[in-house]
């Protein structure tokens, strides 16, 4: 009898029956053990106003290792102040760009993923690292050996917002950039839908 998820022996059940030349079982044992689930590939992309309502959920923590995440407008607003010592490249080489990129970028993640049956809106979204995003892929976390941690407080650690749009209000290199535009946006808009008391203090 194969072992629940024991994809191995079912495989070498069917090389099994090969070598004793049944290759109607064969196939049948592999169709009925291990079947093709074809894969498809869906692009799935969120305006900066829907990744934003999950960071500030999730208090800009990645929700698989617990690490403090910072607002994607910010790492890049950095870039453009420091540009030798916290590069971005526009095409996201890695040879030209910072490490924090990947390491401190927010994205969203499905934690089951939509391959695998899961369903593609809120109850179902975490933030996590553009790293860890990449790395859980279409795994499940009891594959990985994952666990979810408990979401941060955005009045405790806002990934920066607060300072990205303090700062932003007084420096229009970085307010007028396209693609840090499109984040300030967003973060001021996020944040004018929490009440006061949601907000964190002023930084300054």
């Amino acid at each position: 009898m194969v072992a629940r998820n024991d994809k191995a022996e079912v495989l070498a059940q069917v090389c099994a029956r090969l070598a004793s030349g049944d290759t109607t079982n064969a196939r049948e044992t592999l169709r009925s053990g291990y079947p093709f689930a074809p894969q498809a590939k869906v692009a799935r992309r969120y305006t900066e106003r829907q990744c934003l309502r999950v960071f500030y959920r999730d208090g800009f923590i990645d929700r698989y290792s617990g690490t403090r995440l910072v607002n994607p407008g910010v790492l890049r607003a950095l870039s453009l102040i420091f540009p030798e010592d916290f590069p971005a490249h526009p095409n996201w080489q890695m040879a030209g760009t910072h490490f924090a990129f990947w390491e401190l970028f927010p994205s969203i993640d499905h934690v089951v993923p939509v391959t695998r049956g899961g369903t593609d809106d809120e109850t179902n979204w975490v933030s996590t690292s553009m790293l860890r995003n990449s790395a859980k892929a279409h795994w499940t976390l009891d594959e990985l050996g994952w666990s979810i941690v408990a979401p941060g407080d955005h009045r405790r650690w806002d990934g920066l917002s607060g300072w990205f749009v303090e700062h932003a209000a007084s420096h229009l290199k970085v307010a007028t950039h396209n693609y840090v535009g499109r984040w300030l946006r967003a973060t001021m808009a996020v944040r004018s839908e929490m009440t006061e008391g949601d907000l964190p203090p002023r930084t300054v």
